[in-house]
């Protein structure tokens, strides 16, 4: 007897446009922009952006039903069309927690769905921390602890076996008597002077990124990797914070807090082939956090468009709707 078909995977839910968008200002140097789409009285979700560094896309949007929910995107401090652009001064995560708080409290919002993928999960988790009483459930895509073992993973020595052809050109920048601190090395030139040197550098590790961050290999380059604004801001930001360990005050300390966060329903989605944060991540937070559900993608890798990822992503988002711990 042949086994039941599985159900079709869920799509993206169509594009729809902001109702309100606004430009806050968080401190003497920053201001960041955020954003509301969906229904204005819908359940409220908002929704953290990678890297850190990338700013958000009209894709976030797209993972929630817009008739029940009301999604807000912020662009954290450096990057979209937050300002000053690509600056590293007042740019910690600690600063991003309060910027999310500021959003929340602005908005009249008790508390929110939170949503994030890669250093979105990151953040989610330090947000989650720091005020759990604000946070109604979470969604964590591609789970990034930022602990030394996976920056040195994929910036340093492990990525770099499965796609070594992307690595050397990832490398190329830096000459071979710096190597050894491929993190450094980048970071030297990240904040160099020249522009021209800066710009070199953040071509290259952040075209890493983008040729890595799918199953399908460097033939998936998302566009946005060969956008020079875009990447200036994404390899400077993200190099900056992985120099300072996330700002956390110990190596691993996201899963230090864990006991603090169990009473928040959790959903978390992994590719099996994810090579940007591996799966291990996601896996050691499921051993501390049983209650919370992972859901392993087994022909995928880390990007948030793949078929696999943006069924499991949508479907959670349904189910938060519906059930009151999932």
């Amino acid at each position: 007897m042949n086994a039941p078909a599985p159900p079709p995977r869920r799509d993206l839910y169509p594009l729809i446009e902001p109702f309100q968008s606004e430009m806050l200002k968080v401190s003497n140097l920053h201001t960041v922009y955020f954003e509301q789409t969906g229904a204005p009285s819908g359940r409220p979700a908002i929704a953290l952006h990678g890297g850190p560094g990338g700013g958000s896309s009209p894709e976030m949007r797209r993972f929630f039903d817009p008739a029940h929910y009301r999604v807000i995107l912020m662009d954290q401090r450096g990057c979209g069309r937050s300002s000053p652009h690509a600056t590293l001064e007042e740019n910690t995560t600690w600063d991003l927690v309060a910027d999310i708080e500021r959003v929340r409290t602005r908005l009249g919002i008790d508390k929110w769905l939170v949503f994030g993928g890669s250093w979105g999960s990151t953040l989610a988790l330090a947000y989650a921390a720091t005020h759990p009483e604000r946070v109604s459930g979470l969604i964590l895509r591609g789970v990034f602890l930022l602990t030394q073992a996976e920056i040195s993973w994929f910036y340093q020595s492990g990525a770099s076996h499965v796609f070594p052809d992307a690595f050397d050109r990832y490398q190329a920048p830096i000459p071979q008597d710096e190597r050894s601190d491929l993190v450094a090395a980048f970071y030297k030139r990240l904040t160099a002077q020249d522009a021209e040197t800066r710009l070199r550098a953040a071509r290259a590790w952040s075209r890493w990124e983008g040729e890595t961050i799918s199953i399908a290999g460097p033939s998936a380059l998302p566009a946005r990797f060969n956008d020079d604004r875009f990447v200036e801001a994404f390899a400077r930001i993200e190099c900056h914070y992985f120099m300072n360990r996330g700002f956390f005050p110990s190596d691993g300390w996201l899963l230090e807090q864990v006991p603090r966060l169990r009473h928040i329903p959790t959903r978390i989605v992994h590719g099996r082939y994810d090579m940007c944060t591996p799966l291990s991540s996601a896996w050691a937070l499921k051993q501390a956090w049983p209650e919370a559900k992972l859901d392993i993608i087994h022909d995928a890798g880390h990007s948030s468009l793949e078929p696999g990822i943006v069924d499991a992503l949508v479907r959670a988002a349904d189910d938060a709707l519906l059930l009151p711990r999932w």
